[in-house]
């Protein structure tokens, strides 16, 4: 019965004709959030936290912003996009304190600007990292669709979320 209920969804899965997936969906987004909260219970580092939590607040903020068919303003989607990052990420700035020590010695004495010890924020780093692979994904998956002239790979639209 087990191997029924396993082995059936995955035959189903490898013999269907998949012509369009959108990465920018409630189960992918939901997933990128679960990761996050599966990396926080592990103790992963920040970085790799706020890579998910990046690419979950673009992800959503694509997502409704696909949802409202009328564009009321000049770069509506952007807007939604990015309304959808700020006040997904900053919000978890203050509960995920995790810095790396970065240092510049470029010209000048310790302490000027090109000559000192920058803190930065890895939550913070790696929330624009996810959140600009999202936002690349689908244009990269386009090239791909193009270079190959119209033909999409196995799996093309459900790896983008990896590239």
């Amino acid at each position: 019965m087990i191997i029924k209920k396993i082995l059936t969804p995955l035959i189903l899965f490898l013999f269907t004709n998949v012509n369009y997936v959108s990465a920018h969906c409630p189960l992918c987004t939901a997933g990128a959030l679960v990761a996050a909260g599966g990396a926080a219970y592990f103790g992963v580092s920040n970085l790799i936290i706020g890579l998910f939590i990046g690419a979950f607040a673009v992800s959503i903020g694509w997502w409704v912003s696909k949802l409202i068919k009328k564009q009321y303003i000049p770069y509506q989607r952007l807007i939604i996009i990015a309304l959808s990052f700020i006040t997904t990420v900053l919000p978890l700035l203050s509960t995920l304190k995790e810095f790396y020590p970065w240092y510049i010695s470029i010209i000048g004495g310790y302490g000027s600007l090109l000559n000192r010890t920058y803190l930065i924020n890895l939550f913070l780093i790696g929330s624009i990292i996810g959140g600009v692979i999202v936002l690349l994904t689908p244009f990269i998956s386009n090239l791909i669709t193009k270079l190959r002239k119209g033909r999409i790979l196995p799996f093309q639209a459900v790896i983008q979320w990896v590239i």
